[in-house]
């Protein structure tokens, strides 16, 4: 009885995997104000507009390069105004849904294509395999800001625009790795012996392949989020992204520059969400590929069973 009780143990005491995860998420103090983070900042992206949406919008004249922390015109003007006397709070909040819309559609759009065409790549015959590598090399052959120049000038700036643009620069990306990762887990026994068995090629590819890249395609689009999100930024800077009335981060740092001098504020903020975001972005990422590796998942359990 001592003995099977003692065996029994461990197991009774066993957590589902989400539990673990967010046990191992809340042990890596980083990664867990990361995701606090990252989570208000997509609340303020679903509920903003339709809290704030109006008062982003109201001009007033009179506030106009109102200096932060001066709430004589009220809590909305705590970050200060912009220079049509709008406050800087609501229209941060507001501007959150279209940046994070355009991040996530680009990354969404770039990696179903990309894991996809990778996926085929790497499982089937060299033929295919070659064709589709060099889609990927003709889309890396052109500069990305070259490609956002020509398909914007001629469509037009606009969010399904944007979206599209980002999301064929990033298909390679997403492409080649897949691929790589396919070209080493075709190899494996589980593989091979779903072949001896007679299971179809799709079918060996969506239950078997698939579930073992996809904590890699995971990280990376993590990680992809927060360039995507920093290029859109930057064609919004150069003025050829989302243009007024939509507004972005990335669109009121550029309504900020020209008054640097005098309203420092305007373009401040924006850069200082863009900023923060990033790096929320990043340290879940790092976090992410340790605990989606069984590999390496170890680690953080290790630490989770020692602070427990």
């Amino acid at each position: 009885m001592t003995d099977v009780t003692l065996v029994a143990k461990p197991v009774s005491q066993g957590k589902s995997g989400f539990s673990a995860l967010l046990s191992m998420l809340w042990r890596d103090k980083l990664a867990f104000v990361s995701a606090v983070i990252l989570v208000l900042i997509i609340l303020c992206a679903v509920l903003g507009p339709a809290l704030l949406g109006d008062m982003a919008n109201s001009q007033n004249l009179r506030g106009r390069n109102s200096p932060p922390f001066d709430l004589a015109r009220g809590w909305a003007f705590v970050l200060g105004g912009d220079s049509l006397g709008r406050p800087m709070l609501a229209r941060l909040v507001v501007a959150a849904r279209s940046t994070i819309m355009v991040a996530s559609g680009a990354v969404l759009v770039s990696l179903a294509i990309g894991a996809t065409l990778g996926l085929v790549a790497g499982y089937m015959g060299k033929n295919i395999s070659q064709v589709i590598m060099r889609l990927a090399d003709v889309i890396m052959s052109f500069p990305s800001l070259l490609i956002a120049v020509v398909v914007l000038y001629v469509l037009g700036p606009s969010i399904p625009n944007m979206i599209l643009v980002l999301a064929i620069t990033r298909i390679p990306i997403y492409l080649r790795t897949t691929r790589a990762e396919v070209l080493e887990v075709r190899e494996r026994m589980f593989v091979q012996a779903a072949v001896v068995m007679g299971a179809g090629h799709w079918r060996i590819i969506a239950r078997h392949i698939l579930p073992v890249v996809a904590p890699t395609l995971v990280t990376i689009a993590t990680l992809d989020f927060a360039f995507v999100m920093l290029a859109e930024s930057s064609l919004s800077f150069l003025g050829i992204g989302i243009q007024p009335p939509d507004i972005t981060w990335g669109l009121m740092v550029a309504q900020g520059r020209p008054y640097l001098t005098t309203a420092w504020w305007l373009a401040l903020w924006p850069g200082l969400f863009i900023v923060i975001t990033t790096l929320a972005l990043n340290l879940l990422s790092n976090w992410m590929r340790i605990a989606l590796d069984p590999t390496q998942r170890w680690r953080l359990e290790a630490r989770s069973t020692k602070d427990e």
